[in-house]
Parts: structure tokens; sequence; C-alpha cells
């Protein structure tokens, strides 16, 4: 689980003694590069980065939703893994609101205080690509949509 990133280029690497076209992919969040090759895209959860009408349903759901408080502790975490290991917008969205709301009424413990701080980075940095803005600006909208 990485989060949003770019296509820098595409490369011919050999590897192995195996000649391979890869996708070089910048990940912004993390400072991180990797090289994918074209033909084990299908293998990987790599998906295009979502439109600005369907991040507008995102920003909608994310400010009028409510968490599901019937669930215990590990039910809710077992269900937020799931969502973030997805790597759908909506669902990371939702671990974002959810767990901001739940510190709001008590602390999270550590598990859940990581599981917030890496879906708001995803969420973070497809944000930003969509709109294009700075991280900054897209942690920015993310918190006072949460007011």
């Amino acid at each position: 689980m990485q989060g949003a990133a770019v296509i820098d280029s595409i490369e011919e690497k050999v590897i192995q003694g195996v000649t391979q076209q890869y996708y070089i992919i910048n990940i912004p969040s993390s400072n991180l590069k990797l090289m994918v090759p074209q033909g084990n895209v299908s293998n990987t959860k790599i998906r295009l980065v979502e439109d600005k009408e369907y991040l507008s349903n995102v920003l909608d759901d994310f400010s009028n939703g409510l968490p599901d408080d019937s669930l215990s502790w590990k039910q809710k975490y077992d269900t937020n893994m799931k969502k973030l290991k997805s790597g759908e917008l909506l669902a990371g969205a939702q671990v974002v609101r959810d767990l901001t709301l739940q510190s709001r009424e008590k602390p999270l413990n550590p598990s859940e205080r990581e599981m917030l701080d890496m879906a708001k980075r995803m969420f973070v940095g497809e944000l930003s690509l969509i709109k294009g803005i700075s991280q900054l600006e897209a942690t920015e909208l993310i918190d006072s949509a949460l007011k």
C-alpha cells in the first residue's frame, strides 16, 4: 500500500538477461521510485487515478458519512485494513473519516494512529494529483471537510 503515484517514463531494461519494457513509477508521498514490468501490471493493484467527478462523490461521502459504531475494535480494525488494501479512493477516504471522528471521542491506540496516518497519506496523495494542488493544500481540504 503506497498511495498515488506518477509514471515518469517507460524504459527498456535488461535484467538477468531478459529485455523488457518497464514503467518507472514515482511515489511522491514517500520519495520512492519503482520499476514495474509492463507485462506484470495486471498482477498488481496499480490503477488509474480517479477523475474529478468521482472525487466529488468521495468528498461528499467523506463529509456526510458516519462511522459504524456497532462494531468491536477488532472488527473495525479488520474492516479498515480491508478497505486500505483494496486501494480504492472511497474506501481509503472512509478510513480517514472514521478514524478521525473516532479520535475526537477518545484517543486512538498506536495501531489505529498508524492506520490513520497511512490512510491519510494515501488520500492526500491522490487528492493532490486529481485536483492539481500541493499535498499541504490537500491536507487542509481534508481537515476542513471534517469540521
